[in-house]
């Protein structure tokens, strides 16, 4: 659907992944309008049946059965990073590998929104990555060097769950592609807002609001958030 000089099909993999674990890509509606996006590129990369998107802000059990039965699947996981989450390196090496794995795409407070108000998603195990890589999507901010975009969590957790580090380049192989040519045809790089604030070239107003304002303290003072 872009341009034939800017084609990002020669970047995909001939045919669809051949992995074993399902992605339900839980999609905020404000993502459907944003004219950048990961998950289709995600989408492109796998087969139909092993990556689903549901788009909204509220998952009830009535409304979604399918979600709810794979919510409470003992081998779903959901990738949220906080307190209550494990490394995803210690879940594959401690069971079999899990079957679905469950991934909020959304601006970072969105996805805390999803994740907090709607209880069928605190039923599957939480997980987080380990921030061991720089998100490769710099044609918008992120908050911290390594916050990444959805496409990269989906491809670093596959390669994880699937034991095949190939997994990972490939899917990232069009995302790349993708901030070539926009930079190429007149984006910016964009750092993320921690490296912003630490190098004094943040240069939009402070935030009045003291929780963001103190988001922001944190994020100079290499503290998580």
């Amino acid at each position: 659907s872009r341009p034939q000089k800017v084609c990002l099909c020669p970047f995909l993999p001939i045919h669809p992944l051949k992995v074993s674990t399902c992605l339900y890509i839980i999609q905020h509606p404000a993502e459907e309008s944003r004219v950048l996006r990961t998950v289709p590129l995600l989408a492109a990369c796998l087969p139909p049946d092993k990556c689903k998107i549901l788009v909204g802000r509220r998952f009830n059990e009535d409304r979604y059965p399918e979600l709810a039965t794979v919510c409470r699947n003992p081998n779903t996981l959901i990738l949220y990073p906080g307190a209550e989450a494990t490394d995803l390196e210690e879940v594959v090496v401690m069971s079999s590998s899990p079957s679905v794995m469950i991934i909020i795409d959304g601006t970072w407070s969105q996805a805390k929104d999803i994740f907090y108000k709607n209880s069928l998603f605190r039923l599957p195990k939480q997980v987080q990555l380990k921030p061991s890589i720089s998100s490769q999507y710099v044609i918008r901010t992120q908050p911290t060097n390594t916050c990444l975009s959805t496409l990269e969590c989906a491809a670093v957790a596959l390669s994880i769950m699937e034991k095949n580090k190939s997994i990972q380049e490939t899917i990232l192989h069009p995302l790349q592609a993708l901030c070539s040519f926009q930079l190429q045809h007149g984006a910016q790089i964009h750092h993320s807002k921690e490296h912003l604030l630490k190098n004094g070239l943040y240069d939009k107003p402070m935030p009045k609001n003291k929780r963001k304002l103190r988001r922001m303290e944190l994020l100079v003072n290499n503290i998580k958030i």
